[in-house]
């Protein structure tokens, strides 16, 4: 149950970008990270209100300006500049680059199973994103790996409080810290470029509306409210198997939504990069199990 539970939050997160793109065409990143942010924390702050203690304002801080003020502006930038299903697909190897992170920084060597199912993830994102076969914006490339390096360490981070802020304050907190930096941002951003921020609010429509609530509401408050209660009642390993639909969300909703088209080709290497990215913890599981039984 908790399994499809967390194919909720996943699932909202993977129609971000199509999402974007069909309501909010050509909004500087900046400002959208703001809207995201910032009203999703003030309403969290609303339904539970809590105040860090002083020696944990450095370290939500650390996580508001990483997990929320940089990631969700790359967000964005991926939104605007990417078809839906690759930004959807690309941030399934995340499991690889945090094994890497790990391998390197803290000696922690990947099992073989891990390093195997990695290198067949890298190899078919090679195939898909071969500019040969695909035209993609380089900005969103680059974008992407920012991001996925943003909830690495992030991640890393979140690891050492070790339970010693409650979650809802670290939820709440980092992303009114991280929308308030984003805030300041679009501010000195729309000094410097003005035209952006003209024609987003000249052109408000219905449409707009639609996008901010459903970016605000389901992407955020819903979502990253589900995540964080969740990864309290069930291990990472089975949060990663709920996490499939945000992927196809991408897919299912780039199609629906701004008519992407692409290859069977194409639609098979995706498939095969959310297999594989899935495949350590599903064959790791299975082993585990034919242990317990074999020892019964």
């Amino acid at each position: 149950m908790n399994v499809l539970l967390a194919m909720i939050p996943a699932f909202f997160w993977g129609t971000t970008y199509a999402v974007t793109q069909f309501t909010l065409p050509e909004w500087p990143p900046l400002l959208l990270g703001a809207l995201r942010a910032l009203p999703a924390g003030l309403i969290l702050l609303a339904i539970k209100p809590s105040l860090p203690q002083r020696q944990d304002w450095s370290i939500l801080f650390k996580l508001g300006t990483l997990n929320i003020a940089a990631f969700f502006c790359l967000i964005f930038v991926m939104a605007l500049t990417l078809p839906s299903a690759i930004s959807g697909v690309g941030m399934v190897s995340v499991p690889v680059f945090a094994m890497l992170f790990h391998w390197l920084l803290s000696k922690q060597r990947p099992s073989k199973i891990q390093t195997l199912c990695g290198a067949v993830l890298i190899g078919l994102a090679w195939l898909l994103f071969d500019p040969r076969a695909i035209s993609l914006n380089p900005i969103g490339l680059a974008a992407m790996m920012a991001a996925i390096s943003c909830i690495i360490i992030g991640s890393t981070i979140t690891k050492t409080l070790g339970g010693r802020i409650h979650w809802w304050t670290v939820l709440t907190w980092q992303l009114i810290i991280g929308g308030a930096l984003l805030v300041l941002a679009s501010l000195l951003h729309c000094i410097w470029q003005p035209t952006e921020y003209i024609q987003a609010y000249e052109g408000l429509s219905q449409t707009n509306f639609i996008g901010i609530i459903w970016i605000i509401l389901l992407n955020t408050v819903l979502g990253y409210s589900m995540y964080v209660w969740l990864l309290q009642r069930m291990s990472v390993v089975d949060f990663t198997f709920g996490g499939i639909a945000n992927p196809i969300a991408g897919i299912v909703s780039g199609i629906l939504l701004l008519n992407e088209a692409f290859s069977l080709h194409q639609y098979l290497l995706m498939a095969g990069m959310i297999i594989a990215s899935l495949a350590p913890q599903l064959i790791e599981r299975l082993i585990q199990k034919l242990r317990t039984n074999s020892s019964r």
